[in-house]
């Protein structure tokens, strides 16, 4: 097959990191020649979070359901129902996440003539039968099984004993890249009161997989304990999953821990693009204390801004990050590690330098022309 029909399939069309990865996909498959499509489920009169430079087929999602399991399985059937009507025109789907990978499964096994293959970004806590179910008919159907990491390589062996290629993630370093108008840097700051703190900035909204209560209580620590106690500015918040009882439980308790919202912890919610290339020049230091995740393309994004960067340990970030070289890895879900990272950033102003001189080209290693060059050999059969 020299010149496969794909689609690239997804379930929102937020910026979630799934998501990213899709559309990032899908332009660098197309810059490469390849004949692609994205689909993706998307509230009615919604599009993607940014313009696309590829075809795109919109398929309109359910009403929200009371439940995560009726809300997964409301999506299924929808993209069922519209791959069925699709489907038979493209030689390859590649789903990027549970839900679409089992539509697709569905209408490959009943007749579709498409090839499924699926990327596994990582694998959800769900609590019911049906979606532990659901999640692992997502991994075990397809023809085929990418991750892009080596620790999701293993764990699919180990849990699932299912097979997969490694193939990396990108990141559009040159959009990130550059430098923010001296005065729209002190705009945006103090547009949040952050005219004179050091102001952290973290992406991906306030979850549990984020690790965000650990993060607010680091940041209480260093509130009581310091006359320079940092701010933190937190960009995103749609999840399929409904976080609101943590959000509200993790905002509740910030006046018990002597913090203010608005005062030390702003939430931007999302924003677009070019908005977030604006915040991460405008900020100090990068925050990601993440309990679970399957690359960390944010951290990329952030380094390639020149951001310095305080992560948690997790084995995944140490396939590409090697600590104190890179960024200052704390230890995951400890509140008092962290709180002397992020203190780190403050006090040490050698390692901030030190750090954003070395992330761009951290980041540079990953292009998207590569991760696309990847998929298109295994498209293709080789």
């Amino acid at each position: 097959m020299s010149s496969p029909r794909i689609a690239l399939t997804t379930y929102s069309v937020k910026p979630r990191g799934g998501v990213v990865h899709t559309l990032e996909l899908a332009e660098a498959l197309s810059a490469r020649g390849a004949d692609v499509t994205v689909v993706a489920l998307a509230e009615a009169g919604r599009g993607f979070f940014r313009p696309t430079a590829v075809p795109v087929h919109l398929v309109e999602s359910p009403p929200p359901a009371p439940t995560l399991e009726e809300r997964v399985f409301d999506s299924i059937a929808a993209l069922t129902d519209a791959l069925r009507r699709i489907g038979p025109g493209f030689d390859i789907v590649h789903s990027q996440d549970c839900i679409s990978a089992r539509a697709a499964a569905r209408v490959r096994d009943a007749g579709a003539g498409f090839r499924l293959i699926r990327t596994v970004h990582h694998v959800d806590d769900f609590t019911t039968q049906a979606l532990i179910d659901c999640q692992r008919a997502a991994i075990e159907e397809p023809d085929e099984v990418l991750v892009v990491s080596e620790l999701w390589r293993r764990l699919l062996a180990e849990e699932y004993d299912v097979p997969a290629r490694v193939v990396t993630n990108g990141v559009r370093a040159d959009r990130f890249a550059g430098t923010l108008d001296a005065v729209r840097r002190k705009e945006l700051r103090a547009e949040i009161g952050a005219e004179d703190r050091f102001l952290y900035l973290t992406i991906g909204g306030i979850e549990p997989r984020k690790g965000s209560r650990h993060l607010v209580d680091a940041l209480a620590r260093l509130r009581h304990t310091r006359p320079d106690p940092p701010m933190l500015a937190v960009i995103g918040g749609h999840s399929f999953q409904d976080y609101r009882a943590y959000r509200e439980e993790v905002l509740g308790g910030l006046e018990a821990q002597g913090l203010a919202l608005g005062r030390d912890l702003v939430l931007l919610g999302t924003l677009s693009d070019d908005a977030v290339v604006d915040w991460l020049h405008a900020a100090d230091g990068f925050a990601f204390p993440s309990l679970k995740e399957g690359w960390g393309l944010v951290i990329l994004e952030a380094m390639a801004a020149g951001l310095p960067v305080v992560s948690s340990d997790l084995e995944v970030f140490g396939e590409f990050l090697t600590p104190d070289v890179d960024a200052v890895m704390t230890r995951a879900g400890d509140d008092a590690d962290l709180a002397a990272g992020l203190a780190r950033l403050l006090d040490e102003p050698a390692t901030r330098t030190r750090l954003a001189d070395h992330g761009p080209r951290v980041a540079a290693r990953y292009s998207w022309a590569n991760t696309a060059d990847q998929h298109l050999r295994i498209y293709r059969g080789s």
